[in-house]
């Protein structure tokens, strides 16, 4: 196998290597933390995320099957599992486009509101706790310099 070199004669030092892995490394404990904080409240993070990907839609408080799987990266059929789970959880509601009544909205319930709620404060804190060490990541990838 082959690996794709999209930038040729870039130079790759030990630092970038290792902050490369830091960087990494704080992107899945990142992960882990959410996934925790989603268990903790009694849901799966498929779940957390379905609900953070209806409420964050831009300009309303709904979401469409298609664009829900384009959001999560996942198959229509998946979707409608996830949501079918979700409806029986009481953490959303399907409501019939009033434009298109072939299209289903997807709507957070009020149970729903308030665990997003929850989950979404405790993942700003943790962001501010990590915000710093990512900049100072991020810099030494930009700039080649710590």
């Amino acid at each position: 196998m082959n690996p794709v070199r999209e930038s040729k004669g870039a130079e790759l030092t030990s630092r970038d290597y290792q902050t490369l892995a830091q960087f990494r490394r704080r992107l899945r404990a990142f992960v882990h933390f959410s996934e925790s904080q989603a268990r903790r409240q009694g849901l799966t993070p498929q779940q957390h995320q379905l609900l953070l990907a209806v409420r964050g839609m831009p300009n309303r408080e709904w979401a469409t099957i298609s664009e829900l799987s384009e959001f999560l990266q996942l198959k229509n059929h998946s979707v409608v599992g996830l949501v079918n789970r979700a409806v029986s959880l009481g953490l959303v509601a399907r409501r019939p486009s009033p434009d298109d009544h072939r299209v289903t909205r997807i709507h957070l319930t009020p149970q729903g509101e308030e665990i997003l709620e929850a989950l979404s404060v405790a993942h700003k804190e943790e962001l501010r706790r990590i915000a710093g060490e990512i900049r100072q990541l991020l810099k030494v990838l930009e700039d080649g310099r710590p």
